[in-house]
């Protein structure tokens, strides 16, 4: 058997806990859509297309990885999903 624990506190899962909890989080470029105007349609993209392909060689790979996409899993307890729960952009630090 696959033993978990809580990525927050560690407490065994499953074992411990009857319940346990997943978070998943997908953080992701938002792709609004485009507005084409005349001057788009006189540029070089070609030019500009190797232009990019050419920066994007010189990258860091995770770092142009998490400038477009990136998801987590988290496994909680039922405490910590609690926690969670009141406030998951952690604005507030831990027991306030």
């Amino acid at each position: 058997m696959m033993k978990l624990a809580c990525d927050l506190c560690g407490k065994t899962l499953l074992l411990d806990e009857d319940v346990r909890y997943v978070v998943n989080i997908e953080v992701f470029a938002a792709a609004d859509p485009m507005e084409l105007t005349a001057e788009d349609l006189k540029k070089d993209l070609r030019r500009e297309l190797r232009e990019l392909v050419e920066r994007m060689k010189k990258m860091d790979p995770e770092k142009a990885q998490d400038s477009v996409y990136r998801s987590f899993r988290f496994e909680l307890c039922p405490a910590c999903q609690r926690e969670y729960l009141k406030d998951p952009l952690r604005r507030q630090p831990p027991g306030l």
